[in-house]
């Protein structure tokens, strides 16, 4: 399959769009619930492609669901069901969104991104390199690129309409979401990170970072929302292969942006497109994290 077969932009008719995102088209259900659908788009310097990846969609619409499943005890979600068949009309009729989408809760939704970090890499491997520290966190001097820290750390950051998020320190995450909530989202993402990255490298993957998203509900309650632990908003590492000191071979986009950094494009729009081999390529990364994850081949 090439990338010019899969879905580009979602439509239900009796459906309102109220967010057409990088990724996921979200639409309204009703006053209590939203559908989001996983698209096969990808961004990178903040820019959309006009190429899709083949079957990257249903990736991080499958894989949010296996770990929204197995943090359930950990921290309560969003999530009302991925199954097609169990949503209403009009939803279930139209089948181009079977196994990318899902039936979620309203939230009122944090705006930050809460990040853990368990390796020094990204940008916050940049901010070490220039003040040594990282999002306010002092970190032993002389360490190299990609090592392991000692502790998971919490570098929040600001969620960005457009462009790019920016890191933030601990105070200015209080002072955005209040000190009770900064303290239980700090926590809850530590543990969330810990559980899953010690799960992860029992089946070979290194979660080197990665971001969470909350709500609260109308009910008052905070809940995980959008996705979760997937190779679009985690840095995912061959633990066979990891070696610190240089960049990692990755199961994520980081692919799509080093190609795209061999090009002569200034990173603003409109983006290039990619050669089929290129989207194919990352596709099958995405594909082969999800197996490695889940231990099943994904439901096409």
């Amino acid at each position: 399959m090439t990338a010019a077969s899969t879905v580009f932009e979602s439509d239900i008719p009796g459906l309102s769009l109220i967010h057409r995102g990088k990724v996921r088209d979200v639409y309204e259900v009703d006053e209590k619930r939203l559908l989001l659908v996983a698209t096969d788009r990808i961004s990178a310097f903040d820019c959309i492609l006009p190429t899709l990846i083949p079957h990257k969609g249903k990736v991080l619409t499958q894989l949010s669901q296996f770990w929204f499943d197995m943090l359930a005890g950990v921290v309560d979600n969003h999530v009302i069901t991925t199954d097609l068949d169990r949503m209403p009309e009009p939803i279930r009729g139209v089948e181009s969104l079977r196994g990318r989408s899902t039936l979620v809760r309203r939230t009122e939704v944090f705006p930050t991104e809460c990040v853990v970090r368990g390796y020094l890499e990204g940008s916050g491997w940049k901010d070490y390199k220039a003040t040594g520290k990282t999002s306010g966190h002092d970190l032993p001097k002389s360490l190299q690129q990609c090592d392991r820290l000692f502790d998971p750390i919490f570098t929040p950051a600001t969620k960005a309409a457009t462009g790019h998020d920016e890191n933030i320190t601990g105070l200015e995450f209080k002072n955005i979401v209040g000190a009770e909530t900064a303290a239980l989202l700090k926590s809850t993402s530590l543990k969330i990170y810990k559980t899953a990255a010690a799960y992860a490298l029992t089946k070979g993957i290194i979660i080197a970072d990665t971001k969470f998203e909350f709500g609260r509900d109308g009910d008052g309650n905070i809940l995980l929302i959008d996705e979760v632990l997937t190779p679009d908003s985690s840095r995912f590492w061959d633990a066979k292969t990891y070696e610190p000191g240089h960049a990692q071979p990755s199961f994520d986009k980081q692919f799509v942006r080093e190609y795209l950094e061999t090009l002569d494009w200034d990173k603003t729009p409109p983006a290039p497109p990619l050669p089929d081999e290129i989207a194919e390529a990352t596709s099958a990364r995405y594909l082969e994290a999800y197996r490695l994850l889940t231990g099943s081949e994904l439901t096409q």
